[in-house]
């Protein structure tokens, strides 16, 4: 048992804010801070590049980092990184990783500098999420920092059922008091309510969480991809220490570039 006093003094250093993404200054001047210790939801419809979102995150902060990846082959998500470190597109990096030799050789040491190390198999199975904990703390004698979960109906048993997807949140939460790390959960929104009709590339709402597993994190953040203009909208729908609009209507708006999985700060004019 703990007192107050106590247990604030033994997790301050997980209510630190994360490391700030340049590219994010727009979420970040609505209010929003990633904090260490936080299970973090990114929440979107199909194509929304939720993947590719917790990628940037990731290489940017380069905490040590543990990638579960159900949703990409090895080959997909190696590709998407050599594309975000260098700037290249993805069919310049896929090309040269075929042809080999010195092309290839580029986009290896590329790499070499990224502190994320990837776990692919699908289902995920808290068996594996085990021994992936374990090789870390063998490996580097410390948990990793940020751990991502690729995504949440990719856990085993966890499809569709929701009591599987609320013991596995649950779990996670675990996960995250445990170890201290920073977890992220990538998770679909549906595409079949009336503002996945209207609104396709905005936020999805809160409401809209398959199996409204959403409130659960303390931060849950809705994601949304215009395919013709490319802007990127991240609206936070919850968060346990600041505002939040679960309509998911007060998004911060980037830009992606989905072939070399960057975004950046917007530069048109549009205002929400």
């Amino acid at each position: 048992m703990l007192t107050a006093s106590r247990s604030l003094a033994l997790n301050a250093e997980a209510g630190r804010e994360l490391p700030r993404v340049d590219a994010f200054s727009a979420l970040y001047a609505k209010g929003v801070r990633p904090r260490h210790g936080e299970v973090i939801m990114i929440l979107g419809r199909s194509g929304s590049q939720k993947s590719g979102l917790a990628l940037f995150w990731a290489a940017e902060m380069n905490l040590p980092t543990l990638y579960f990846s159900a949703d990409m082959s090895a080959f997909t998500a190696s590709v998407r990184l050599a594309c975000k470190e260098t700037g290249d597109d993805t069919e310049v990096v896929e090309r040269a990783m075929a042809q080999g030799g010195p092309a290839r050789d580029k986009y290896i040491e590329a790499l070499d500098r990224l502190n994320i190390t990837f776990s692919f198999g699908s289902p995920i199975t808290w068996r594996q999420v085990d021994e992936e904990l374990e090789a870390q703390l063998e490996l580097k004698n410390e948990h990793a920092r940020v751990i991502i979960f690729d995504n949440l109906m990719d856990f085993e048993g966890g499809e569709t059922d929701y009591s599987e997807q609320m013991a596995t949140m649950q779990t996670i939460t675990e996960l995250a008091r445990t170890t201290g790390s920073t977890v992220f959960v990538l998770h679909h929104a549906t595409d079949k309510s009336q503002e996945a009709r209207t609104a396709p590339f905005d936020p999805p709402p809160r409401s809209d969480a398959k199996n409204g597993l959403a409130e659960k994190p303390e931060l849950t953040l809705g994601v949304g991809l215009d395919p013709n203009t490319l802007e990127y909208k991240i609206a936070c729908l919850k968060q346990r220490m600041g505002p939040a609009d679960p309509s998911g209507r007060n998004f911060a708006i980037l830009q992606a570039e989905p072939s070399k999985t960057r975004f950046h700060k917007y530069a048109g004019l549009r205002s929400p």
